[in-house]
């Protein structure tokens, strides 16, 4: 028998936990260990920021999915993996001994990096449903007191999208309030470049998102450091091609929403050989750590290296479909040694976006999401929004239902040629 743990029950580790039950003989054993008795669905974060969704909207209990599953969920905080001992060390003391690791747990959020940072400081978040929610309280208080925003991501981030919806979202719940015209808006990025994306473009991002922004009257400033940040004021210095020091800005704000960077959790950080200097997973082709390799990463847990350095230094982005691509070959490898087989399968990391921008949106297809690709698309248009409404509903009836990829999924994505595992 072997006892597969899950560690952490987002994006990633919930579809993990349900595809390798699929994939599990009758004897193995599959626990996810969570410090939430819930799911909750991270893309729509921006939408309960500005009250178009609330925390039911988008959250599922896993009690009762995870048992018709027959994965066992136990709810406490991961304190500390012991790889030489093969053991998980929990909030509460509790040791729980596995066979294989998968680490799913996404990131720590670095808001002590920067001065007056997060939502403890002066600035909210979308990172959590907790963050948006304090997010929408501040955010009904500006529409009733209407002062400056600013939208973006510090140095180091590597999520840049859910800035652009969030930018795009407000302007758009701001204009259907009337009150648009009386709130200047400003968008500040560690990104080269408008569109950039951590990923040094997708498609034409940079034209694409460029023209939005200024179609939505919304300013910007890119290669951007955020010095530190005060009640009502944000210290941001905008360097030059070099990462040198351009020009300082002192920002005022009413209401601002920054991403902040990432690192590895605390329960991981500084394992020599295991985590990277950030506290991200190391992992090979197969998504298996080379040092322990009963140890497997995926999602925002595992560390990528930028294809190339950027002035103000970003991260790379690990979206949806590439974490459901990781999923699957993990799942799928750790049969493989379980059968006494070497693993073969390789997640194709293709990405597939919908960006929401309130009344309209923008849609990206890159193959795989690290260049150079294969596939390079984004469009635009009313129909990404309906789409991104769509997608919200149908994965959390995935979370619900207990199943990863339906069959008409399968057929859907094998039709528009695009895979989740390397052939």
């Amino acid at each position: 028998m072997a006892h597969i743990i899950i560690l952490g029950a987002g994006l990633g580790g919930v579809p993990m936990a349900y595809e390798m039950k699929d994939l599990a003989g009758p004897d193995d054993q599959v626990t996810i260990v969570s410090d939430k008795d819930y799911y909750h669905f991270v893309p729509s974060n921006p939408w309960v920021a500005v009250d178009w969704r609330k925390r039911s909207d988008i959250t599922v209990p896993l009690a009762a999915p995870m048992a018709k599953k027959g994965v066992e969920l136990v709810v406490n905080a991961a304190k500390r993996v012991h790889p030489e001992t093969n053991e998980l060390e929990l909030a509460d003391g509790t040791k729980l001994s596995y066979d294989h690791l998968v680490i799913a747990t996404g990131p720590k959020l670095a808001f002590d990096e920067i001065e007056g940072f997060g939502p403890e400081g002066f600035t909210n978040s979308v990172c959590h449903i907790d963050h948006a929610e304090v997010a929408c309280e501040e955010w009904q208080a500006l529409a009733e007191k209407p002062a400056p925003i600013i939208v973006g991501a510090v140095q180091g981030a590597s999520c840049f999208g859910p800035a652009y919806e969030t930018a795009f979202i407000m302007d758009s719940d701001l204009r259907k309030r009337k009150i648009r015209d009386q709130i200047p808006m400003t968008f500040v990025t560690s990104e080269p470049y408008i569109g950039h994306l951590g990923l040094d473009g997708v498609g034409d991002s940079k034209t694409m998102l460029e023209s939005e922004l200024r179609k939505h009257h919304i300013d910007w400033i890119c290669n951007a450091k955020v010095d530190r940040i005060e009640d009502g004021l944000m210290h941001v210095i905008e360097c030059d091609e070099q990462g040198e020091e351009k020009k300082r800005h002192e920002l005022p704000f009413g209401y601002t929403m920054m991403l902040p960077a990432f690192t590895g959790i605390d329960a991981v950080r500084d394992i020599e050989g295991l985590v990277n200097p950030r506290g991200f997973i190391v992992i090979d082709k197969h998504q298996r750590n080379p040092k322990y390799p009963n140890i497997w990463g995926i999602g925002v847990a595992v560390a990528i290296a930028p294809k190339k350095p950027t002035p103000v230094p970003t991260g790379v982005p690990k979206t949806g479909f590439m974490i459901e691509s990781m999923v699957t070959a993990t799942a799928h490898n750790i049969r493989s040694v379980i059968d006494n087989k070497e693993p073969e399968s390789e997640a194709t990391w293709n990405a597939v976006c919908l960006a929401d921008m309130g009344d309209s949106g923008i849609a990206f297809v890159a193959m795989p999401q690290i260049p150079p690709r294969n596939v390079n698309w984004m469009k635009s248009g009313k129909w990404v929004h309906l789409a991104k409404v769509g997608f919200e509903k149908y994965f959390m009836h995935k979370i619900r239902s207990g199943v990863s990829e339906p069959i008409f999924e399968k057929f859907l994505m094998k039709m528009l040629n695009i895979d989740k595992l390397k052939k």
